[in-house]
């Protein structure tokens, strides 16, 4: 982790990439797909690990977001360090991941995400219509930024995003640390058991409501590192930016990514954030300076100049996702199980239709 964050800044600066913006401006993206990647291998817990399908996760990342601007912004009269609240934003969606899980233990499936879905609804509308501890629609403004003693002591800034960069790069770092500690331990292999066969786990004494429980609140407590953390370098909270496409966003990011990989999915999640944001800005900053003739095909002319790629990015993301799930279902870096349990339902497939066809 230390070695990639400290040569991305630099690869950066040879061709071809040095030829779709400035260092700032990649660095930038850096830290902003940083928010993507905790949010993705949080939700791969849940997802990938446990297999409970949620659709309202964008809503821990909410509720972690307000939680920093409740403790550190002028709004509410409070001056909490960045750092500490840190862990107070996760331990609080932690437990709103547990108010969520406790009522749903007894769904499955289509069932449990039509319920995480409507959580996912309701918490951007609460933040939107209660005016008086919101803000409403207008959102928190003006919060404090993260500060260290010594470096930046009046805190990070907005004109250089290398110290936003480095933070949450450590984020990750320690968050998939301690994932991966999880998943190697006996309450990572419960995740697991419930995730091929519910029944068969609890028939083999493993606790399915702690178990799920947990894998909530951990899921959720990732996402609010997240909230914190976005919270912070924009300076600004609102209800818009936790709307439902935040959440199929990151799912979507965990299916391409290698559910049930957490690596697999931070790469993934850091690869789609910057080929669907960074990279098609870049695109059309390139195309309108560099000249690149127009294409005449009969009656259509194609003039790369006066295309805004942005506008087109849920049309690739789409087309992506589609050719995804036809060439690769794993994902582009599956778990060795995920890709074999996938691999040999194809293979008795296969043998089945040899057999009638015989």
């Amino acid at each position: 982790m230390s070695i990639v964050t400290a040569l991305l800044p630099f690869i950066i600066l040879l061709p071809p990439f040095s030829g779709f913006g400035n260092q700032t401006d990649f660095v930038d993206g850096f830290a902003q797909a940083g928010v993507w990647v905790l949010l993705a291998v949080g939700l791969n817990v849940v997802v990938g690990l446990a297999g409970l399908l949620d659709l309202g996760y964008a809503a821990f990342f909410a509720i972690g977001a307000y939680t920093y601007a409740y403790g550190a912004s002028p709004f509410s009269h409070n001056h909490i360090p960045f750092w500490p609240m840190l862990l107070i934003g996760a331990a609080v969606a932690a437990i709103f991941g547990l108010l969520l899980g406790a009522p749903t233990l007894r769904l499955r499936g289509d069932y449990l995400a039509i319920v995480t879905l409507g959580f996912g609804e309701i918490v951007p509308v609460v933040f939107n219509n209660s005016d008086k501890y919101t803000n409403g629609t207008n959102g928190i403004t003006a919060l404090y930024q993260p500060a260290i003693p010594g470096l930046f002591p009046n805190g990070f800034g907005f004109g250089n995003p290398v110290p936003y960069y480095i933070t949450v790069a450590a984020i990750i770092a320690v968050a998939m640390i301690l994932l991966y500690r999880l998943q190697d331990s006996r309450l990572g292999r419960a995740w697991m058991a419930v995730r091929e066969d519910e029944l068969a786990a609890a028939s083999m004494g493993i606790n399915t409501v702690t178990t799920k429980l947990l894998a909530f609140a951990i899921g959720a407590s990732t996402s609010g590192l997240a909230g914190v953390y976005l919270s912070s370098k924009l300076a600004i909270v609102s209800p818009t930016q936790f709307g439902f496409t935040v959440s199929f966003t990151v799912l979507a990011m965990v299916v391409l990514g290698g559910m049930g990989n957490i690596w697999g999915v931070a790469v993934g999640a850091f690869v789609i954030y910057e080929l669907q944001s960074q990279g098609l800005k870049q695109l059309n900053n390139f195309f309108a300076s560099s000249g690149f003739p127009a294409i005449h095909l009969g009656f259509i002319n194609i003039d790369f100049s006066t295309i805004n790629f942005l506008n087109y990015q849920y049309l690739l993301y789409g087309l992506a996702l589609v050719a995804m799930m036809l060439l690769r279902p794993e994902g582009l870096f599956p778990s060795r199980r995920r890709k074999a349990e996938l691999h040999d339902v194809d293979d008795a497939g296969a043998a089945n239709q040899e057999l009638v066809e015989a």
